[in-house]
Formats: structure tokens, C-alpha cells, sequence
């Protein structure tokens, strides 16, 4: 996803939604404003210095060396003081603006783990790493240097300008009304360069996504010879930033030549107003060096205008990208008035439960259209049925990874969106099938979900131990550092089978009320699945378990079997049942054990 979702803001309208984030920090961000200024406000007086000076009653004119020394010592202190502001004013700044920048990237972060999955599924990571990295490290600099400076060169030009008109009014009208045009052109480079900033930081986004899902996916790329195919890809997406990035230069450039060419021509006909009007006596020549003085020391803040209005139109941009996730509506949260269940028992039940995507078309039918289904205490059920049935899908219901979109899903009778996330999610546990790891050690893996154990416990140890017995995953002995080793980014250095021996050692060691299992034994050969089988009868004797079954030995751990077919449960019972009573059932077990044959073909041949 690139496109903005956040209506467009003014400039002003737009940045002053960072507000909440910098209030702490404004009174240290003020007072770098405050010495920027104060440092500007020094450089205007130095032409004021100068003028007396080289006046004919100053100290050049008097030819006393002492009053000459003292003139160029009060400019030299000018000049000191002014550097001290400048260090000033980066003291004050820098420390504030990476306040900000760490609290936005906290916050942003914090929203992203909040955001239902129907928002993960909807936009590219690539994305949102360019939001949580570039952007917010940009809008730290435009607060830290940016604002400052574009809001004190402003003043100094303003200020500046009104001392010009009094060594003569005819000079400083021709400078004003000369530069008076650099405004117009900084509207309309604000509007142009605006569309393709935020063009550029979109492709940039585009660009990072496919970077990371080449990375993720080199081991298919190179097992398919598609490296040429992905670098060709990733080559036009980069030229088309590099366009994009060629149209802001020119922009930049346009307002760049109107910025150095009307303070020149102001410069020259200044001059020549200049030297006209001291041959007519009007001005004298300390007064008109001082002027050319002045008007050298506005020249920098007038060129910066451009460079300055640019990086304003970029923080614009980069807040409206964060603000397009901010913005984003929550619709899996905490209930206003939540329940409690004091000692969960684990009965799961779907009542009329139905599913349909965001972007389901309205003559579509429900995913899930009417799922009646009642779960025991302590039972275990499997859940069978063709590829794109809903199995998946009705595994997310009651952990709340999706909202039933009718009916609802209860927990010992109380409905799952009257509890707060945190205490669904302690009871109801889940493994998937594409098991996801972290760039943590094994420990920490398989406890992510037991923040009450002390780390390093006795007890801890013992929860992690039986957890990795039940999945049958000592193979994490034979590492390098044991479990304390880290198995590095998605686990992707382990085999699969590895990976979700370790993913249901993580769900085991929760100890949920309700467990959820998505066909977690899919990558694991014949016999270390009989064994993980065995050892998760123990497990599930006082457990809920839903099972989703792509094997047929998978069933048999289930005390009862229910069969999806288009959306809604047909049938349930015992496995001998529904191989009695349902034609549909025995298709669908004959069609899981043909699979299961061609995947041992597959590795025998191997």
C-alpha cells in the first residue's frame, strides 16, 4: 500500500499534529529558537558597527589607533557572541529532537503492535519501515534545524529589511520589492515540490518492501534461478525513484536560480541607486557600506528560504505518512466494560458465526457463513476439510486475530469481546503452520508468552523443559549455546521441522485454557510426529484444543472430528462416525492421505 489514506492538510494543519509529541520539549526548542535569533539579531549589528566605524567622525577618519582597535574588538565580540549562540542553539535543540523522535517511533511502534492483522494484511512492511526509520529521523531534523531556522531567518529577513530603509529609503524599497517576488515562488515550489516528495517517499517504501522480500525469499530465488528476474524488478523500482528524485532536484533547482538571481539584481541596481544617490549628496559612504554590509549578511537567509521551504514540504510529507497509521481505525480493542473469567475451563463455542474480509465484493458470500460449534472442556477437536473452506480462517476467531463479522465466539460463555486482549490471550493459545520465530535465543522464543515467570527460575527452567519435551525439540541441546543461543532472524537457520517443533513448544508453554493448533506438524517427519503425538495426549488431556488436521494421524489425537465444507460445519463426530455417516468426510480423508503419500514419495526420493 503507497496511497495516502489521510486527507490532505495545509502545511500549518498537518505539522501541528506533532504537537502532542514535542509539548514536553517545546520550552528547551524555544530557547534555541531564542539564541538562533539572538545569534542573527548580533550578525545585523555588525554593518551597524562598521558604519560608525568608517564615518567621517569615526575612528578611521580620527586615525587614532586605539578607537580603531576598539571598533574592530566590539565587532570581533559581536562576532564571538554569535558563535556562542549558535552553539547554543544546538545544545538546546539536538537533546529535545531525539526526544521526539524517540517517542514517535515508540508510539508508532506501539500502534503498530495494537493494529488488527486486517491492517498488517493490507500494507507492505517495506512501508511502514520507511515511515518508522526515514521519516520520523527526518521530522527530528526539521525540529532540531528546519522550524528554527526557517521561522529566525524569517524574522532576520524582516528585520533586516527595515534596518536597510534607514540609511535610505530608495535602497531598501528597491531590495524589498526585488526580493518580494522569492514569496511567490516559494508558493508555488511548495505545491509542486509537495506531490513529488510525497511520490518519492512512497517508492521509497515500495522500494524497501522489495529489498526485504527478496532478503526473506533468497533461498526460493536462487532455488528457481529468479536472482536476474528479482534484480530487474528492483531495478525499475529504483529508476522510477531515481525520476522521481531527478523532478524534486529540478524543483529545487527552479527555486534555487530565482533565489540567487533576484538578490543579485537587487544587489546591482541597489548599486547603481547607490552610487547616484551619493553623488547627489544623499548618502554618504559610510551609510552606503553599511547598507552593502547589511544586505550581505540577509543574502544567507534569503538563499536558505528554498532549501528551507523544501525541507518544511518534506516534514509535511513524512507527518501525513505517519498520520496515514495513526489515523488508521482500531477495531479489535479493549471492551469499555470488561469481563472476567476467574478460573477459566476452556469451553469454546461459535454461535452463528460468520466472517467476511473489508474487501469481500457485496454478491460474495461469508467466508464463514453460519459456524455452529460447540467445544467440552478438556476436549480436543480436529477440524478437517478442502483447501479454502475457512479452516484457517476460523482458527483466528478466538483470539480475536480477526472479529467475527456476525454471530460471535464465547469462552465459558462469556462473549471474547467483552475481555480485554491481554486476558483472551492468556487463555486462548495458538501455532501455526508457518511458524514464526524471533531474533531472540531459544529460551526467550518458546517463554514469549509467560511474562509471569522470573527469568533464570527454577520454575521457568522447568516450564521450558517440559515444553520443549512434549515438542519433542531437544535438538536445541546440540546448539551452539544451548538454549541461550540465538537462532537468528525468522529462525530461518533451523529446519522447518525445527521451527515448529519450537513454535509449539512456545504455545505448550503458555499453558492456555484454550489451545489453538493451525496443522503445527506439517514440516515434521513420520516418526517425530507419532512421538510429538504422544506426548501432546498428555498435554491436552486438560486442555481445549482445536486442531486443524491436514493428516490423517492428526485426527486421531481428537476426541471429535468437525467437517467445514463451504463455510459451515456439516458434520461432527467421532472419526468412525463420520467415515460411516459422511461421504463428503471420507473424500476428504482420501485426499489427506493421497497427500500425505506424495509428500513420502517426495522425501524417500530425496
Amino acid at each position: 500500500m503507497t496511497s495516502s489514506t489521510t486527507p490532505r492538510l495545509s502545511t500549518f494543519r498537518s505539522l501541528i499534529r506533532l504537537l502532542p509529541f514535542a509539548k514536553a520539549v517545546l520550552p528547551r526548542l524555544g530557547l534555541g529558537a531564542a539564541s538562533a535569533l539572538v545569534a542573527s539579531l548580533l550578525a545585523l549589528g555588525i554593518p551597524l558597527v562598521l558604519e560608525q566605524i568608517v564615518s567621517d567622525e569615526g575612528p578611521i577618519a580620527s586615525g587614532d589607533p586605539w578607537l580603531i582597535a576598539l571598533g574592530a574588538g566590539i565587532i570581533l565580540l559581536l562576532g564571538l557572541l554569535e558563535a556562542l549562540m549558535v552553539w547554543a542553539r544546538r545544545w538546546f535543540v539536538l537533546g529535545p529532537a531525539t526526544r521526539v523522535e524517540y517517542e514517535l517511533r515508540s508510539d508508532f511502534f506501539s500502534r503498530l503492535q495494537r493494529l488488527p492483522v486486517a491492517f498488517h494484511d493490507r500494507w507492505q512492511s517495506g512501508q511502514l519501515l520507511s515511515r518508522m526509520m526515514q521519516d520520523i529521523s527526518l521530522i527530528r531534523r526539521w525540529l532540531a534545524f528546519g522550524i528554527v531556522l526557517l521561522v529566525v531567518n524569517a524574522i532576520t529577513i524582516v528585520v533586516g529589511s527595515a534596518i536597510l530603509f534607514r540609511w535610505h529609503w530608495v535602497l531598501g524599497t528597491i531590495f524589498v520589492v526585488v526580493s518580494a517576488p522569492l514569496w511567490i515562488a516559494g508558493y508555488i515550489f511548495e505545491n509542486r515540490y509537495g506531490a513529488l516528495s510525497r511520490q518519492s517517499q512512497d517508492q521509497a517504501g515500495d522500494l524497501a518492501t522489495a529489498v526485504e522480500e527478496s532478503v526473506h525469499g533468497i533461498r526460493v530465488l536462487k532455488a528457481f534461478g529468479r536472482g536476474s528476474h528479482a534484480l530487474k524488478k528492483f531495478t525499475r523500482q529504483a529508476e522510477t525513484l531515481r525520476e522521481t528524485e531527478i523532478n524534486k532536484a529540478r524543483a529545487v533547482g527552479w527555486i534555487w536560480f530565482w533565489l540567487v538571481l533576484l538578490p543579485d539584481i537587487a544587489f546591482a541596481l541597489c548599486l547603481g541607486a547607490g552610487i547616484f544617490l551619493a553623488q547627489a549628496g544623499e548618502i554618504d559612504r559610510a551609510a552606503l557600506i553599511a547598507f552593502f554590509a547589511m544586505a550581505t549578511i540577509l543574502r544567507w537567509p534569503v538563499e536558505s528560504i528554498g532549501f528551507l521551504f523544501s525541507f518544511l514540504v518534506d516534514a509535511r510529507t513524512a507527518t501525513d505518512r505517519l498520520f496515514d497509521v495513526f489515523d488508521e481505525e482500531n477495531t479489535i480493542t479493549d471492551p469499555v466494560d470488561p469481563k472476567t473469567i476467574e478460573r477459566p475451563r476452556g469451553a469454546l463455542v461459535f454461535e452463528n458465526a460468520h466472517f467476511r474480509y473489508q474487501d469481500a465484493g457485496e454478491a460474495e458470500r461469508d467466508l464463514l457463513d453460519g459456524i455452529d460449534l460447540a467445544l467440552r472442556p478438556g476436549e480436543t477437536m480436529a477440524l478437517v476439510g478442502l483447501t479454502g473452506s475457512g479452516k484457517t480462517t476460523l482458527t483466528t476467531l478466538p483470539g480475536r486475530l480477526y472479529d467475527v463479522t456476525g454471530g460471535r465466539v464465547t469462552l465459558d460463555g462469556v462473549d471474547v469481546r467483552e475481555l480485554t486482549l491481554a486476558e483472551l490471550r492468556r487463555h486462548v493459545g495458538m501455532a501455526f503452520e508457518d511458524a514464526t520465530l524471533f531474533s531472540q535465543t531459544v529460551r526467550e522464543n518458546v517463554l514469549l508468552g509467560r511474562e509471569d515467570l522470573t527469568p533464570g527460575s527454577d520454575e521457568a527452567e522447568r516450564v521450558l523443559r517440559e515444553a520443549l519435551g512434549v515438542a519433542q525439540a531437544g535438538f536445541v541441546d546440540d546448539l551452539p549455546n544451548g538454549v541461550d543461543t540465538v537462532i537468528g532472524e525468522e529462525g530461518l537457520s533451523l529446519s522447518g521441522g525445527q521451527r515448529q517443533r519450537l513454535a509449539l513448544a512456545r504455545a505448550v508453554a503458555a499453558r492456555p485454557a484454550v489451545l489453538v493448533l493451525d496443522d503445527p506438524l506439517s514440516a515434521l517427519d513420520v516418526d517425530t510426529e507419532a512421538l510429538v503425538e504422544d506426548a501432546l495426549r498428555e498435554v491436552l488431556a486438560e486442555t481445549t484444543a482445536l486442531i486443524v488436521a491436514h493428516r490423517p494421524s492428526t485426527v486421531t489425537l481428537a476426541d471429535r472430528v468437525a467437517l467445514l465444507e463451504a463455510g459451515r460445519i456439516t458434520a461432527v463426530g467421532t472419526h468412525s462416525e463420520l467415515l460411516r455417516t459422511s461421504e463428503h468426510y471420507r473424500h476428504v480423508i482420501s485426499s489427506l492421505e493421497d497427500e500425505q503419500e506424495r509428500q513420502h514419495e517426495r522425501k524417500v526420493s530425496l
